[in-house]
């Protein structure tokens, strides 16, 4: 043990003083709730009272508890030097000179490659964003959109030009996704504020959702993808088993909420139809409200009272009330298939402590790369380098694709690319694969 494990503060448990000098072993014993340590560049940060107010919520810095975060740090954080001074509090030692940098069975010689690839392009300026190009994005947003209810307005509300327009809604909406999400990512302006108030504009103005509860989602996400517990994307509530290893943790515990066996077929009956209709419709509400956040609610609010000014004069209460939830139904369809080609085929698992390199690869696969799916996906066809570089403007994804993949070459790491119709046929078949092991185990262990 280092010496610094014993330098520990009257009335704060887990707690150090600057100065100390710890081991692996003693930052990972500070894993829990109520007493949390983790690494940056050597140096430890007891962060158990500063969880609660980081700005992505508590628990994606929670994640990296009793584990080097020096590589998720940078990843997160566009201006490290302008964070850094959050960190100075939080200081209370560093690695004893006879510990490794890395934590665990992390590889060294990847950790090392990946700084210098990550060094290689912010020389080339890949985290320099093009300003025309979003704001080409967000014109053709709002003409969608306009174009959207000038025709109900000029030609009338027929069936054939209710559904024309719910679908170009549907289409602003998802495309107005896309845009939040660079926003929300940091990855559009140089000063952090302009992203905040524009995401803020973004996804509560234009989508009537929430911005700090996307933070708190998403970020998790990038922070741990595909790994239980950590991965809000992979809690399906019981709904769906995914990859290999909960089917049968389930199936051994004859853990039986569904037929799984058959969630492969049930999956286009309650996966892309009711996700943002019904399940992130209640949760982003129940989140504004329950946590106070009134700015949000109100920018929500905002969008739904455009919603109905235009709406309610043409279709009544009710049928405005019918449109948005067709126009959700759309909007979610398109959303699931797109995420989810990306994640749901990929290794879902415990968390195994891996470098970021490798974590992420093993969780995340590309979708080719042509005009139409970089646009249908918002760019997320190149789901490997949005991961790795969250905060890299994603009209640059292409240019620094050729050497992550290099990269993946060099260490035998598999990097996965796929069409889009081989991509949403996995979907289906890792689903079927799943229930498969969940039967498989429920009936014969």
């Amino acid at each position: 043990m280092g010496g610094g494990g014993h330098l520990t503060e009257a009335g704060e448990p887990g707690s150090g003083r600057a100065g100390g000098v710890y081991t692996w072993e003693e930052v990972q014993s500070h894993c829990n709730r109520n007493d949390q340590w983790l690494v940056i560049d050597r140096k430890v940060y007891n962060i158990t009272q500063w969880a609660k107010r980081h700005p992505g919520g508590s628990r994606v810095i929670s994640h990296y508890a009793g584990e080097d975060a020096s590589e998720a740090f940078t990843a997160f954080h566009p201006n490290v030097k302008y964070v850094q001074k959050f960190l100075k509090p939080l200081f209370i030692g560093e690695l004893a000179a006879t510990e490794p940098s890395q934590d665990r069975d992390k590889n060294a010689a990847i950790i090392k490659d990946f700084h210098s690839l990550r060094a290689k392009a912010e020389s080339e300026g890949l985290f320099e964003a093009r300003p025309l190009f979003f704001c080409l994005h967000l014109g053709h947003i709002l003409l969608l959109e306009a174009l959207a209810w000038l025709i109900i307005w000029v030609w009338g509300t027929s069936w054939t030009l209710t559904f024309l327009s719910a679908f170009m809604l549907a289409t602003a909406q998802l495309q107005a996704g896309w845009l939040q999400h660079d926003f929300g990512h940091l990855s559009v302006f140089k000063k952090s504020s302009w992203n905040h108030v524009l995401h803020k504009f973004s996804i509560g103005h234009l989508k009537g959702a929430s911005a700090n509860w996307w933070n708190h989602r998403h970020f998790q996400h990038h922070a741990k993808p595909n790994i239980f517990s950590k991965d809000p994307d992979v809690n399906m509530l019981h709904v769906f088993v995914v990859g290999a290893t909960q089917p049968v943790e389930y199936g051994i515990k004859k853990i039986k909420y569904m037929p799984y066996h058959y969630q492969h077929q049930y999956f286009f009956l309650v996966g892309p139809p009711l996700l943002i209709p019904i399940y992130f419709h209640v949760q982003i509400i129940r989140t504004m409200i329950s946590r106070h956040d009134w700015v949000d609610l109100a920018w929500s609010l905002s969008y739904y009272l455009r919603y109905l000014c235009c709406s309610i004069p043409m279709f009544g209460l009710f049928g405005s009330v019918m449109l948005i939830t067709f126009v959700r139904f759309l909007e979610s369809h398109w959303f699931v298939w797109v995420t989810q080609m990306n994640h749901l085929p990929m290794d879902i698992d415990h968390d195994k402590h891996r470098d970021w390199l490798s974590m992420q690869l093993k969780a995340t696969c590309n979708i080719k790369q042509s005009p139409f799916n970089d646009w249908f996906s918002g760019h997320l066809n190149f789901q490997i380098e949005h991961h790795l570089f969250p905060t890299m403007p994603r009209h640059n994804y292409h240019r620094v694709a050729p050497l992550v993949r290099a990269l993946c070459e060099k260490h035998g790491i598999p990097y996965n690319v796929k069409t889009m119709w081989q991509g949403i046929v996995d979907v289906f078949r890792s689903l079927k694969n799943s229930g498969d092991l969940w039967l498989d185990a429920y009936l014969h262990k």
